[in-house]
């Protein structure tokens, strides 16, 4: 039964000169589609619920400093087995009644029942929450482990955009990975499963993080071959430390390309140097995508706003609120 949501105003899906521009004002009502069909790159960023009274003042300070400059979303992450669930659904609700940005929160099938997931959609729907990520999740305790369904649940993340469209008229985005899942056969197989998200009414793809363009351009050569058009962002994670360019892509499963391993080899043990040559890296990379026709980055921030803010403006993305496009954001510590 749907859940008495205002009626989601859907544009085409079209790349290119025959999309359908549309202007909308930013509110939290907006749905994705609409914030992302505009004639400008644009950016989006993904937080994920805070922990602690001190991860709560970390998170709402990236807020406020990035709301200014307008990103097209956020999104706010959920728990392996739901285990933030409730933090999601507070956050994401907050997101929607004291900013004036267009939020997302993100939904997995992990150690879920229907009736379970069905309560979760519902709570959403009565905070306000127009976007819903649909993901099916990894294992608790293990992303790369086993994956096992609730008996009672569901088996994969098509079949949770399904539940989602029938129980109201959300906005559904889906996960891509541009090397393929880690659990897929091949990268046949993977495409044929994104394709699937597409055909359950998904809307819109983010990617797993990766480090260099080549496999993301394939993937989305792969999925406009097999007829679709929904637009597929490419999920970045600014490089500022070892840890995270080497454990995002362990975890995405994108390689790490070996010249890459060469060129930041040489800063290993300078935490300072190694910021900047990471973030010179980042940069580089989103300018490949963007020349590549890629419409928007969705950043992965770590709740963390200054190494995204630092991208924002070198790629000329901001829209700051009162100040011409381009201004330059106020400087802040290179921490994160």
């Amino acid at each position: 039964m749907p859940l008495g949501l205002p009626a989601v105003l859907r544009g085409p899906t079209m790349r290119g000169s025959h999309r359908k521009v549309v202007r909308v004002t930013t509110t939290s009502a907006s749905t994705v589609t609409e914030r992302i069909s505009v004639d400008r790159p644009f950016f989006a960023v993904e937080f994920f619920p805070p922990k602690d009274d001190q991860g709560e003042a970390d998170l709402w300070r990236a807020i406020r400093r990035l709301e200014v400059l307008d990103p097209a979303y956020v999104s706010v992450t959920y728990g392996a087995g739901g285990s933030s669930r409730d933090r999601t659904v507070r956050t994401v609700e907050r997101i929607a009644t004291d900013t004036t940005l267009c939020s997302m929160a993100h939904l997995t099938a992990v150690s879920h029942s229907v009736d379970e997931l069905r309560h979760v959609i519902g709570s959403l729907a009565a905070a306000g929450v127009r976007n819903i990520m649909a993901l099916r999740g990894d294992p608790p305790g293990d992303p790369l482990g086993e994956w096992i369904s609730h008996p009672e649940g569901l088996e994969y993340a098509d079949e949770l955009v399904s539940l989602i469209k029938r129980s109201g008229p959300f906005c559904v985005g889906v996960a891509a990975f541009p090397y393929g899942h880690p659990r897929s056969a091949d990268l046949a197989a993977d495409t044929d499963r994104l394709v699937g998200k597409f055909r359950a009414g998904a809307e819109f793809a983010v990617t797993q993080l990766f480090l260099e363009p080549d496999g993301f351009l394939r993937l989305r050569d792969r999925v406009a071959a097999a007829g679709f058009e929904q637009p597929i962002l490419p999920g970045i994670m600014p490089l500022t430390s070892e840890k995270t360019f080497h454990k995002g892509p362990e975890l995405s499963g994108s390689p790490l390309p070996e010249a890459l391993v060469e060129r930041l080899s040489r800063y290993s043990g300078d935490a300072k140097a190694f910021r900047a040559a990471g973030m010179e890296v980042t940069g580089e990379l989103c300018e490949r995508l963007i020349a590549e026709g890629v419409s928007g980055i969705h950043f992965y921030s770590l709740n963390r706003s200054t190494a995204t803010t630092e991208l924002i403006e070198r790629l000329g993305l901001a829209e700051q609120r009162g100040t011409a496009r381009g201004g330059r954001v106020p400087a802040q510590p290179a921490t994160a």
